[in-house]
């Protein structure tokens, strides 16, 4: 769970990188959804993990969803994609 949380933040950061691209912003439609589930996947493997594990991959999952969010919004709301 907790790599899963990993990949999925890893590839809404690529969407968001893709998705600066002039033309690509619409991307952004996909890449949020994809960011919040992400984002779910992060906190329940971090509910999830016992005392003597590692938490590292979740938390920078978190990071990397939350990054991905935050800026794709903010680009869509600057690219006129949200009214």
């Amino acid at each position: 769970m907790k790599t899963a949380s990993l990949i999925f933040g890893i590839l809404a950061i690529i969407g968001l990188i893709v998705g600066f691209i002039p033309c690509f912003g619409s991307l952004n439609w996909i890449n949020i959804p994809i960011a919040v589930i992400g984002l779910i996947i992060s906190i329940i493997a971090i509910t999830q993990t016992n005392a003597g594990e590692s938490k590292g991959n979740a938390i920078i999952g978190i990071v990397l969803c939350s990054i991905a969010i935050l800026f794709g919004l903010i680009r869509l709301i600057a690219g006129g994609g949200v009214l």
